[in-house]
């Protein structure tokens, strides 16, 4: 028991020290799609491990179908439509899991996801912090290209009573449920700071998140969040 001990420290002081920074996971999901509660479930459960920003995008096009979700956007559809160009996919789909911007597999897959999530990658420093009614972004290190920064709000947690389409009569537990998403702007490559302003997110957003990501919806290279409340 004690040398199980001292390796979980040993861990934790490696993990600190590396200055590792979070993967981010997206899933592209729907209250109206019955395949997707298994893959909301995973997300969940990836939302509270260390090391990952998990985030929850709600698409629009299964609105027509029985049940409108609450949380769809259009922008999310747009986001998940970039991937598929990016990542030579025949067409949108749900569950589907983005991992690290370079990824792509079904939401539900666990072992796809834990393999991906394994995977080597760019971890580019960056903090967030709260400044009266901005979030306040510090670029820490220097990049050999430009990237766009992509600021996000979620709600950590909702549960919702479906009354129609696929998954009708069931409650349905959700995490992360991404509210608004907006491209600050452009990173330059050199340490930097930005601003975003809290003032005009969705009054039931509980978190916010960075995302750097190369130009064309690329791979992204960093990631940082921040709880509101």
């Amino acid at each position: 028991m004690k040398r199980f001990v001292s390796l979980a420290w040993v861990t934790l002081l490696f993990w600190a020290s590396a200055g590792a920074q979070p993967v981010v996971v997206e899933l592209f999901t729907s209250q109206g799609c019955s395949s997707c509660p298994p893959a909301d479930a995973l997300l969940g459960e990836l939302a509270h491990r260390p090391g990952v920003i998990a985030l929850a995008y709600h698409v629009d096009y299964w609105d027509d179908l029985g049940w409108k979700d609450r949380y769809s956007m259009p922008e999310a559809t747009q986001r998940q439509k970039g991937y598929v160009r990016r990542l030579s996919r025949s067409g949108t789909f749900t569950p589907q899991m983005v991992v690290s911007g370079d990824t792509s597999l079904v939401g539900s897959n666990r072992s796809a996801v834990e393999q991906a999530l394994a995977s080597d990658r760019d971890a580019l420093g960056l903090t967030m912090s709260k400044v009266g009614r901005n979030v306040q972004i510090e670029f820490t290190e220097a990049w050999r290209e430009s990237m766009d920064v992509y600021f996000v709000s979620y709600l950590a947690e909702a549960t919702d009573k479906i009354a129609g389409g696929e998954n009708a009569r069931r409650t349905l537990k959700h995490f992360n449920v991404v509210r608004s998403i907006k491209r600050l702007g452009t990173w330059n490559g050199k340490p930097q700071r930005m601003t975003a302003s809290l003032a005009e997110l969705p009054r039931d957003a509980t978190g916010v998140a960075v995302i750097l990501q190369r130009k064309n919806q690329g791979a992204i290279a960093g990631a940082a969040n921040l709880a509101l409340r």
